[in-house]
């Protein structure tokens, strides 16, 4: 069965608020790359600190490079359960 793009676009992509939420991703990782924090085509990530969807902004001191690994996962125990969504950062 041949993948959907255009369901998933009109379902989710498409939408307003990923719409909105991309623009800010994006925005991110311009202002880290004026900042000279971030290259194009460097593999990392630009990670919000307190994540956009916890009230989170797209502001200087919420924003963070990192690998696409360590921004992509959550932290886990040995029985590979996640032990929390809050970055170490948000906590402090």
């Amino acid at each position: 069965m041949q993948r959907n793009y255009k369901a998933e676009y009109k379902a989710y992509q498409g939408t307003p608020q990923a719409k909105k939420d991309r623009a800010q991703r994006n925005k991110a990782r311009r202002m880290m790359i004026k900042a000279g924090k971030a290259k194009k085509g460097d593999g990392k990530d630009v990670g919000h600190i307190k994540a956009m969807g916890k009230g989170g902004k797209s502001v200087m001191s919420n924003l963070q490079v990192q690998s696409r690994k360590q921004n992509r996962s959550f932290a886990r125990d040995k029985a590979s359960n996640m032990l929390s969504e809050t970055s170490k950062r948000e906590k402090k």
